[in-house]
C-alpha cells in the first residue's frame, strides 16, 4: 500500500512539475518514487530474512543507499542547473532559428535566454534590413517575439531589439549610453 501511494504522489508531482517548468515539484515526486520502492524492498528484505537469508537485510540495505544517491545526484543536477538559469541547447537553437527565419531578419545578433521562476524569458538582438522602415523593424521584432514563443516551451516573454544591418555599431554605441556616430560634412 504504501508504495502503490508513493508512486500515485510521484507521478502526480512529476507530472504538475514538468506541465509547470518546476525542477523543485520533479524532484519531489522523484523522491517519493525513491520512497516507494525503498518500501518494497524493506518488504523483500523483511521476506528474505524470514525464509532464512540474513544477508538479504544488509544487500538490500546498500541498495536502497545507491537509489537514494542516483536520485539525490539527478535532483541536485536538475535544481543546480535551473539555478544557473541553464537551458537545453536545443532549446536555444530552436529560437535562433525561430528568429533567424524572419522574412527581413540578416542574422541574430545576440540571443540570450534565462529562467525566471517557472517561465523562461529571451532578450534577443536581430540584424535587420537596413532598408526597412521603422514599422516594419517593430513588426518584425514583435513577431519575432510570438515565434519565440510558439517555439521555445515555457517562454513568455521576450525583447526583441531590431538593429540595421549595415550599421554594425549601433548596437555598441545603444549598449553604452552613446549615440551612434552620424555622418557630416563640411561646406
Amino acid at each position: 500500500m504504501g508504495f502503490i501511494g508513493n508512486e500515485w504522489f510521484a507521478l502526480y508531482r512529476i507530472g504538475v512539475g514538468r506541465r509547470i517548468g518546476s525542477a523543485a515539484l520533479v524532484a519531489d515526486g522523484l523522491h517519493a518514487r525513491t520512497d516507494g520502492f525503498t518500501s518494497l524492498a524493506v518488504l523483500f528484505a523483511a521476506g528474505a530474512v524470514a525464509l532464512g537469508f540474513p544477508l538479504a537485510d544488509p544487500i538490500i540495505g546498500l541498495v536502497i543507499t545507491v537509489a537514494i544517491l542516483a536520485v539525490l545526484r539527478t535532483a541536485v543536477r536538475d535544481v543546480f542547473h535551473r539555478l544557473l538559469d541553464g537551458l537545453d541547447p536545443a532549446l536555444i537553437d530552436a529560437a535562433e532559428a525561430a528568429l533567424a527565419a524572419r522574412p527581413g531578419v540578416r542574422s541574430v545578433r545576440s540571443l540570450r535566454m534565462r529562467w525566471i521562476g517557472h517561465r523562461v524569458h529571451a532578450d534577443a538582438e536581430l540584424d535587420i534590413e537596413s532598408t526597412l522602415s521603422l514599422a516594419d523593424a517593430h513588426r518584425i521584432a514583435h513577431d519575432g517575439e510570438h515565434d519565440l514563443i510558439r517555439a521555445v516551451p515555457k517562454l513568455t516573454t521576450a525583447l526583441i531589439h531590431a538593429y540595421p544591418a549595415d550599421h554594425p555599431n549601433a548596437a555598441e554605441q545603444h549598449r553604452h549610453g552613446g549615440e551612434p556616430p552620424t555622418e557630416t560634412s563640411a561646406s
